[in-house]
C-alpha cells in the first residue's frame, strides 16, 4: 500500500474519531476485523461514455471470501460492494464493519465479495493518480460501473453476480449496475441513496467544487500545491448535511463550537486532491437512472436512514422502491443522519440478510 493511500485511510479514521460520540464509534468497530489487500486490473484504451479514451485504465480492488463455482467452472457467489464518495476499496471494513461477517449481509463464508475503488478515486484511474490532472477526461457513474463490469467479466470471468450492495455514492453505482446490466445479478441493495442527482445535492456538491475553483491557488487545475483553503471551505459547507439535526443539537451549543466542528471536518480535505474532488462531483451531478428503473430485473431492497438529510427517505428512498417492480423499502433511525448508513448499518443487518437469503433461494 502506498504512503498516499495509508494517509487517506488514516484520515478516514481520524475524522470519525473526532466527530462521532464514543458509543457510535464503538458500534462502528463492533464487526469482525478483516484486512484487505489491494490488487490492480488494467484495461487498455478504455472508452468512456463521452467518447474519450483512457489509454491505461486502472481499477484498484480487493476481495474477501472464496469463489464458489458451478459445474461449468463459473463463479456463482460474487457480490460487488462499491464505496461512497470519500472512500475506496477498504471503506466497508473500516467504517461499516457491522455489515461484514458470518450471518451478516456481506458474509465471507457464503460470498466472494469484490470491493472496487471507483474510477476517479485515488487507487483507480483519476486525475491525480493518472498524472493527467485537469486533462483527465470527464467520466460518469456509468463509466465507473462499466470499468467494474470489465473487472468482473474479464479478470474473474463472472457471468452473473449474486448481488450488488452499496451506500451513498455506492448506492448510485448499485442502481447503475442494475439498470446498465439488468441481467447481471440476482439481487441488489442500494442504501441511503437516490435515483438521480436532485437540485439540493447538485447544489451541495457544486458549492464544494465552486469553493475549490474559486481558490486563487487552483489555477484552472494546474496547481503545483493543493488549493487547501478552497478545499477546506468546500468541505465545511458540505459537512452541514451529513449528520442529523439531533447530532448537531447535541454537539454544538455555541457558534464557536459549530465553527470548530466545521473546521475539523474541513481538515478531511488535507488528504485529497482538488481535481479528483471536482471530477467526482461532476460525475455525481450528471447521474440519473430514473428512466430505466421500471426495467430492473433484480430483486431489490432499498434501505434508507430516517434522519438522512442528503437523501431523505420520502424524496429518495421510497421513490426508488416505487419505481422498481417488486422492490421493497426498509428504514431505520440514526442520529448520525446520512453517515448512519455506514456507522449504524447494523440496524438494517437482519432485514438485509433476510432479503438476501430469500433472494438466493430462488
Amino acid at each position: 500500500m502506498t504512503c498516499r493511500r495509508m494517509l487517506f485511510l488514516s484520515w478516514l479514521a481520524t475524522v470519525w474519531l473526532a466527530v462521532l460520540p464514543h458509543t457510535a464509534w464503538a458500534q462502528a468497530q463492533a464487526g469482525p476485523a478483516y484486512t484487505l489487500k489491494p490488487e490492480y486490473f488494467r484495461v487498455a484504451d478504455f472508452k468512456l461514455q463521452s467518447g474519450a479514451v483512457l489509454k491505461d485504465m486502472v481499477i484498484e480492488y480487493a476481495t474477501l471470501g472464496e469463489p464458489r463455482r458451478d459445474a461449468a467452472g463459473h463463479i456463482v457467489n460474487a457480490v460487488i460492494n462499491p464505496h461512497g464518495w470519500s472512500g475506496n476499496y477498504a471503506q466497508s471494513v473500516t467504517i461499516a464493519k457491522d455489515m461484514i461477517g458470518p450471518g451478516r449481509p456481506l458474509d465471507p463464508e457464503k460470498h466472494f465479495i469484490i470491493f472496487p475503488t471507483a474510477m476517479g478515486s485515488p487507487g483507480s484511474s483519476s486525475p491525480s493518480v493518472s498524472g493527467l490532472g485537469p486533462r483527465f477526461p470527464r467520466y460518469t457513474v456509468s463509466d465507473m460501473v462499466a470499468a467494474q463490469h470489465r473487472l468482473v467479466t474479464e479478470k474473474f470471468s463472472i457471468r452473473k453476480l449474486a448481488g450488488v450492495i452499496g451506500a451513498s455514492m455506492g448506492g448510485y453505482q448499485t442502481l447503475q449496475w442494475i439498470t446498465q446490466y439488468p441481467e447481471m445479478m440476482n439481487w441488489a441493495v442500494p442504501i441511503a441513496t437516490s435515483r438521480k442527482a436532485d437540485g439540493r445535492n447538485i447544489g451541495i456538491f457544486g458549492m464544494m467544487s465552486y469553493n475549490i475553483r474559486s481558490d486563487p491557488g487552483y489555477l484552472n487545475g494546474e496547481y503545483k500545491e493543493q488549493p487547501r483553503e478552497g478545499m477546506r471551505r468546500g468541505f465545511m459547507g458540505t459537512y452541514l448535511w451529513y449528520f442529523g439535526t439531533a447530532f448537531y443539537d447535541a454537539q454544538y451549543k455555541t457558534e464557536e463550537q459549530a465553527l470548530k466542528g466545521l473546521q475539523d471536518a474541513g481538515l478531511g480535505s488535507d488528504r485529497m486532491d482538488a481535481n479528483d474532488i471536482i471530477w467526482r462531483n461532476n460525475a455525481m451531478a450528471a447521474y440519473d437512472v430514473t428512466p430505466s428503473l421500471s426495467k430492473v430485473k433484480a430483486k431489490v431492497l432499498v434501505v434508507g436512514v430516517v434522519e438522512d438529510e442528503l437523501f431523505p427517505p420520502k424524496e429518495a428512498t421510497q421513490p426508488i422502491a416505487d419505481a422498481i417492480p417488486g422492490a421493497k423499502a426498509f428504514l431505520y433511525e440514526s442520529p448520525l443522519g446520512h453517515l448512519g448508513c455506514a456507522v449504524h448499518i447494523g440496524k438494517a443487518n437482519d432485514a438485509i440478510a433476510k432479503f438476501i437469503g430469500e433472494a438466493e433461494k430462488n
